[in-house]
């Protein structure tokens, strides 16, 4: 039987006033979500989570530490919680550090980017939030398996299947950064990534304030993406997101 559970692997916090515009001065705790679905010989983790401190990661990292504080307490961190040597396919929803973290442990698996995402890792731009000293040496020299081609999908949805056979659909959520990618999982789960901060916050990007608004790639396609991500909802599709918190130790199928 085929299943999908979730992983914290890290966390960051934030307040919500300096996000939103109308939002209580509070602040949230915002995890680093990373998905793993098994069926039969197949083990895909969507995303990696944060890296283990201390980053070393240049001035980038220490202006991103400034906006995102992370957290990685002991055992947070996605090798802690899984055996690397298990996986087979590593899909990265994007390049920010609170979903490449982890890279380094899978020196094996197959990995799945975005033509967006290459085209990043090959000239990056501040506003993209690559920290490329989090990366091992050997990526991406690794297997990288060749962009996703998107046609017509489920729920009006641009979708790639990775295996051809239904279970595992790349979607096209273009709009938080170049190439973003969502997955939806045996037709019943749709991993949203960052396409939101969360749930409750999906449809509120018109209240984004200026800064966030900054680093977004294009936030008139981030919008477009909420309203069919809204559409998909009403569908009656199950819309999971990086940052949320979701139940541990279940079957998310």
């Amino acid at each position: 039987m085929p299943e999908l559970t979730y992983f914290a692997c890290g966390a960051t916090s934030h307040e919500m006033s300096r996000l939103l515009h109308g939002t209580a001065r509070e602040w949230r705790l915002f995890p680093a979500g990373a998905f793993l679905y098994r069926s039969g010989a197949r083990r895909v983790l969507f995303d990696t989570g944060y890296a283990p401190e201390p980053w070393r990661a240049g001035l980038g990292a220490w202006a991103y530490r400034r906006m995102l504080p992370p957290r990685v307490e002991p055992g947070d961190t996605i090798a802690e919680q899984i055996d690397p040597a298990t996986i087979t396919h590593v899909v990265l929803s994007h390049l920010h550090p609170d979903h490449i973290g982890g890279v380094r442990f899978f020196p094996n698996a197959a990995f799945v980017l975005s033509d967006g995402a290459r085209r990043t890792l090959e000239r990056s731009r501040l506003r993209d939030g690559l920290l490329r000293r989090l990366l091992p040496t050997w990526f991406p020299a690794a297997t990288v398996l060749p962009s996703p081609v998107f046609t017509s999908g489920p729920h009006g949805l641009r979708t790639a299947d990775l295996f051809g056979d239904g279970s595992y659909l790349l979607v096209d959520l273009p709009g938080h950064a170049r190439g973003h990618l969502g997955a939806l999982v045996e037709q019943k789960v749709l991993l949203a990534g960052d396409a939101a901060w969360g749930r409750d916050l999906l449809g509120a990007e018109h209240r984004i304030r200026r800064l966030p608004r900054l680093v977004s790639h294009d936030m008139t396609r981030q919008r477009h993406t909420a309203r069919m991500l809204l559409s998909a909802e009403q569908d009656g599709l199950r819309l999971l997101f990086s940052h949320d918190h979701h139940p541990t130790g279940q079957n998310l199928l």
